[in-house]
């Protein structure tokens, strides 16, 4: 009788990114950027710990700034190959300007970071062009930043080609508005607004799968998607400064909010108190995410783990505030749905209800 073979599975680590080692290494780097605390005392001085999705220093007894940065990560690859640099800009003041508003501040002022192999003006002005598109979504002002050549350093996917782009983003907030999670209590519930794709996580392991595996084009539609696959994922992050700072004018009670990116909906275990979430539904996760599944036999505990798998960020609220936000999402053109609620549990477990899974010590595991 003939066996059959079990295809094996790939995973984050076998791509290139380990994350348990990543958080091993961050706990000592947090650990010793805290030291710096006692540094500052009055303006200047640190509010939150490290840990939120961003910082905050006092300015005065009532104001506080942000203060976040953020790059691209291996999406830049994806750029080069299609020799296509107009979206990452987008992408950039995306990821640092959606951790800005989950601490309840206002983005304003943006600055970037341009490593390049070689300062080719062609690829330089597409990238400007997207940090500019992605400045006039969030409303900030792009008032500073730096171009470096490292030749030695950056090689990139395409010769000549190879660049990294980061950010930095400052916001402003009253400081009686901070949300830190701790408002967070029992019955408050979970909305989650979808992404638009794949976002900017998850790059390394896709890549792995859909190029290197399935051998898939760049250049032509896949299975499931309706156009090119590059252009698939080259979709820009999507930027939720505008609902979220509706949310937070409109008189709403946010508790808190969560920028679903690395580590998937483990992101809600960075806020809440003593509470957990408990996620009951879940709407289909866009096209891209089934055909990495299924191309690289990624397991489910993998793709939560590593992908945003459509929710690209929530905000916890009241129960009876829900069909506002969901108004208020649909007003600014994108879409959101009710996804749980929060629960009493000291160890701020994530459990998602309808694929059986829990995230235990930074990782989800099957239930």
């Amino acid at each position: 009788m003939m066996m059959v073979q079990k295809r094996r599975q790939v995973t984050y680590r076998e791509a290139g990114v380990d994350i348990e080692a990543e958080e091993e290494a961050l706990r000592e780097v947090v650990k010793k950027c805290h030291e710096s605390f006692v540094f500052r005392k009055g303006p200047g001085s640190a509010v939150i710990p490290i840990s939120h999705f961003s910082g905050v220093v006092k300015i005065s007894e009532k104001l506080g700034l942000a203060v976040k940065t953020d790059g691209v990560g291996s999406k830049v690859l994806i750029a080069q190959l299609m020799e296509k640099y107009d979206t990452v800009g987008i992408d950039c003041v995306a990821m640092n300007v959606n951790d800005v508003v989950c601490v309840g501040a206002e983005p304003l002022s943006f600055v970037d970071y341009i490593a390049v192999q070689k300062p080719d003006p062609l690829l330089l002005k597409e990238i400007a062009s997207g940090l500019v598109e992605g400045a006039r979504r969030a409303k900030v002002a792009i008032v500073g930043g730096e171009i470096a050549q490292l030749p030695e350093i950056i090689q990139g996917s395409v010769e000549g080609r190879g660049f990294d782009l980061a950010g930095m983003c400052i916001g402003l907030l009253p400081l009686n508005r901070l949300l830190s999670g701790e408002a967070v209590r029992e019955g408050d519930v979970v909305v989650g607004f979808e992404s638009s794709g794949i976002h900017s996580n998850g790059l390394t392991l896709a890549r792995k799968v859909l190029l290197e595996k399935a051998k898939l084009s760049l250049f032509k539609p896949a299975e499931g998607l309706d156009r090119p696959l590059g252009e698939e994922l080259l979709e820009p992050t999507r930027i939720y400064v505008a609902e979220a700072l509706e949310m937070l004018d409109s008189g709403l009670q946010v508790k808190a909010m969560a920028h679903i990116t690395g580590k998937g909906l483990l992101n809600l275990g960075r806020i809440g108190g003593d509470c957990g979430f408990l996620i009951e539904n879940l709407p289909p996760p866009p096209p891209i995410f089934n055909l990495i599944q299924s191309s690289g036999k990624v397991a489910e505990e993998e793709m939560y783990r590593v992908f945003n798998m459509g929710i690209g960020f929530c905000a916890v609220i009241p129960k009876e505030e829900v069909d506002l936000a969901l108004k208020i999402a649909e007003k600014h053109g994108g879409r959101a749905h009710l996804l749980g609620k929060a629960v009493k549990d000291p160890e701020r477990r994530i459990r998602i209800k309808p694929k059986r899974l829990v995230g235990v010590r930074g990782r989800f595991e099957k239930y």
